[in-house]
């Protein structure tokens, strides 16, 4: 009987193995994470659930009694440790292997860490303390103003807390979006309230203080770093996989490896659209990655060439984003930046290459469109989503 092992109990891995089975795969599948908790959702964790508008069953992709029902067998609150592609076993951290005929990396990523003390919000263990945290703190610190430092900000102030904000870039999102589309969202926390320091690095990180890189000191009662992520290549890497900003993988999400496949935050996949890798860290990614992963995994004909997505809520600014922005020449502004109802787009040689509508709905489909076409474009025909 095959048995497929899935290392990384996340949203990927966990669609991974529902795909697996609605297939028709009647072998055993293994699910192995390193939290102690059954794979759940991340976005939450820095919107809805660290406000304390969702309750904590619903961030779960399964319900509990799922994996038993579907013959997944899962192990949590244990680490892969070492992988060997010749033996085709995995190392965990309790001492026991997993052999595999086949195998999914869906490791994820850890977040990026600073010397000093600090919060940090990647696993619900983070957001609950964060929020704890959130019920007495009165003076929070951000440092990075990033998607996670700034919805971070958000649910700060709307808890009624004083936020300052440390940012080396000119402003928000600056690598993210650029400087205007930054501005935008710098605009708004500073509507809010939020103190928001451009330009500046944090020099020390202490538990009541960060001291920035101008002398300056910032009383904390809480501070939270949001810098960005590591993907979690180590076991792929030390195994020998191909591995560049991610784990190398084609457009099957087949590593340099035939039996082992990546999917998610951890694997850097040939992108067919963009003509070359390109690693994604957000939600859209896990979701339909995984499954794309296990089909590949059963030798089913897979071209993984989803248009990136993500989405934000940070007040009363709703956003989806689609697309990259690599490379881009050109921004075009459709509707009301003033009014935060809007649709930005990117064109690269008259190209369009992302797209992100702001308080603007049912338009996804459109800009992704726009963008798999390839096709010029006259950029005053380019629509504003407004009826």
């Amino acid at each position: 009987m095959a048995r497929y092992v899935i290392v990384g109990a996340g949203l990927a891995g966990a669609k991974a193995a529902q795909t697996l089975r609605e297939e028709g795969f009647d072998g055993e599948v293994v699910l192995i994470g390193a939290e102690d908790e059954r794979p759940y959702e991340r976005p939450p964790l820095s919107k809805g659930y660290l406000q304390g508008r969702s309750e904590r069953e619903a961030i779960f992709v399964h319900e509990s009694g799922w994996y038993a029902d579907h013959a997944v067998e899962l192990h949590t609150g244990v680490a892969a440790t070492r992988l060997d592609l010749a033996e085709r076993v995995v190392a965990l951290a309790d001492g026991t292997v997993q052999p595999y005929d086949r195998l999914l990396l869906a490791t994820g990523a850890t977040p990026r860490r600073l010397p000093g003390a600090g919060l940090y919000l990647r696993t619900v263990a983070d957001s609950e303390a964060i929020r704890e945290r959130l019920t007495t703190a009165e003076r929070v610190v951000v440092i990075g103003a990033s998607w996670i430092g700034l919805e971070t900000a958000a649910a700060a102030r709307q808890a009624g807390r004083a936020v300052t904000v440390v940012e080396p870039e000119p402003t928000a999102l600056h690598r993210a979006l650029g400087r205007e589309l930054g501005d935008v969202f710098a605009r708004l926390h500073r509507s809010k309230g939020v103190d928001l320091r451009f330009g500046v690095s944090a020099a020390e990180i202490g538990e009541n203080a960060v001291l920035l890189d101008t002398g300056e000191r910032l009383e904390a009662d809480l501070v939270v770093v949001g810098v960005g992520v590591v993907p979690e290549t180590g076991l792929a890497r030390e195994a020998g996989l191909d591995v560049g900003r991610g784990v190398l993988t084609d457009a099957a999400l087949r590593t340099s490896h035939p039996d082992v496949h990546a999917a998610g935050d951890v694997a850097e996949p040939f992108h067919p659209l963009y003509g070359r890798p390109l690693r994604v860290e957000h939600w859209a990614n896990a979701l339909h990655g995984g499954p794309a992963a296990a089909r590949s995994m059963l030798g089913m004909d897979v071209t993984y060439d989803l248009v990136p997505y993500f989405f934000t809520d940070q007040y009363e600014l709703g956003m989806e984003f689609s697309g990259d922005v690599a490379g881009h020449d050109q921004v075009v502004y459709r509707g009301s930046v003033d009014d935060l109802e809007f649709i930005a787009y990117w064109l690269r040689g008259g190209r369009v290459v992302a797209g992100m509508n702001v308080n603007v709905w049912d338009v996804v489909d459109d800009i992704q469109e726009l963008i798999r076409s390839g096709r010029v474009i006259d950029p005053t025909t380019l629509p504003s989503g407004r009826s």
